[in-house]
């Protein structure tokens, strides 16, 4: 799903009365919102969804594709995310 099928999806859910622009900037806000919370936080859970939350990756060998030298990935943090059990077993 891309950006301008979210928004046209939230649009159309039923009893939201927006214009696209007014829907864009909710989406925007929202995401905006969702951030900032895990910068802060170090987390964020939505109930019946699931969990995003900072995770930190060792440093660690890996492999030039080109030349096939062996290299060193510094450590690096990266956000995760974890789907609630009733959106898991949806999948």
């Amino acid at each position: 799903m891309t950006k301008a099928e979210l928004i046209d999806a939230v649009r159309g859910a039923q009893g939201v009365n927006l214009t696209k622009k007014d829907t864009e900037v909710l989406v925007n806000a929202l995401f905006e919102a969702i951030k900032k919370a895990i910068a802060k936080d170090k987390r964020f859970s939505y109930p019946g969804f699931g969990t995003f939350s900072i995770r930190a990756r060792k440093q660690r060998k890996g492999r030039n594709p080109r030349t096939g030298d062996e290299i060193t990935i510094k450590a690096s943090k990266t956000v995760g995310f974890k789907p609630a059990p009733k959106f898991k077993d949806m999948v």
